[in-house]
């Protein structure tokens, strides 16, 4: 039997020598960021706790109405009326806390990412194979590196999940950017627009709808990560999942599991139901 040559290329060696370096020179960057992310972490998960329970609902019954149907709304009151009755709701709200930080730091670097490819093909050819790498990573492996740099802990969960859902809303915004019609940029240069007012008076309204696709997937796949990230600490309904799961717990196992689920669906209805918004407008143009 022919066995492989006695050939050795640690390759991960480089990438704990990268990594514990990063770990020395920016330690000062990394403490930066885990005061900033756990202080608006906390300070989110505080206040949609300190607010009423039927406020809430009722909120969310209001936003269902609005971007979607009378009835959608009342589904999505229905559902997380739902999770509050299984002793579940400061857990959603710390899940939801966790989710909207990750989504908002993914758009702050998304978005101008995806602007930057759009105008530049070199810098879009450098961004491609990195964004296919951390589409294809394991999502297991972003944890280790997120433990070294911020300890155990929900800013671990969000250093994770930021490298995970990050791709899609950098992708579309350049496909959305690259996709708006050539007539009316040309229109829009002949009468002496400059590239910035091009850029937030045709280009960003005209590529919104495909733009708030990409903020749906980023959104869906931070939730995606919510039972990953309870490996390192994170708080929420992926810990009680996790808890179900080393106790063996049915029962909490699937009231964890189909809270998570009710999310999805409320916030992929709503960010779809935003996106048509968009396109209506788009079209009424």
């Amino acid at each position: 039997m022919m066995t492989f040559p006695d050939l050795h290329f640690h390759l991960g060696d480089y990438a704990d020598k990268l990594v514990t370096f990063l770990g020395d020179t920016l330690q000062g960057l990394f403490d930066f960021i885990f005061f900033v992310s756990s202080r608006t972490i906390n300070g989110i998960s505080d206040f949609l706790i300190w607010v009423p329970w039927w406020a809430f609902i009722l909120v969310i019954f209001l936003i269902g109405w609005y971007f979607k149907t009378f009835f959608s709304g009342v589904l999505y009151a229905a559902f997380i009326f739902l999770i509050g009755t299984f002793g579940l709701w400061e857990d959603m709200m710390t899940t939801i806390a966790i989710i909207v930080t990750a989504v908002i730091v993914c758009l702050v670097i998304g978005i101008p990412v995806g602007i930057w490819m759009a105008f530049s093909h070199g810098f879009s050819a450098v961004m491609r194979p990195l964004l296919d790498a951390m589409q294809t990573m394991p999502s297991f492996v972003y944890l280790i590196p997120a433990i070294f740099f911020f300890g155990l802990g929900n800013v671990s969960a969000i250093f994770a999940t930021l490298i995970y859902a990050l791709p899609p809303v950098i992708r579309l915004t350049e496909l959305a950017i690259r996709g708006v019609d050539k007539e009316v940029i040309e229109s829009a240069l002949s009468f002496g627009s400059s590239r910035w007012q091009m850029l937030r008076k045709i280009q960003l309204p005209q590529a919104m709808p495909t733009m708030m696709t990409g903020v749906n997937q980023t959104t869906m796949m931070a939730l995606a990560m919510v039972v990953i990230a309870s490996m390192v600490g994170a708080k929420g309904l992926g810990e009680q999942v996790l808890i179900s799961i080393n106790r063996i717990d049915i029962a909490m196992g699937f009231e964890a599991g189909i809270s998570i689920v009710f999310l999805a669906i409320i916030i992929d209805r709503i960010t779809n139901g935003i996106a048509d918004k968009f396109q209506k407008h788009k079209g009424a143009l």
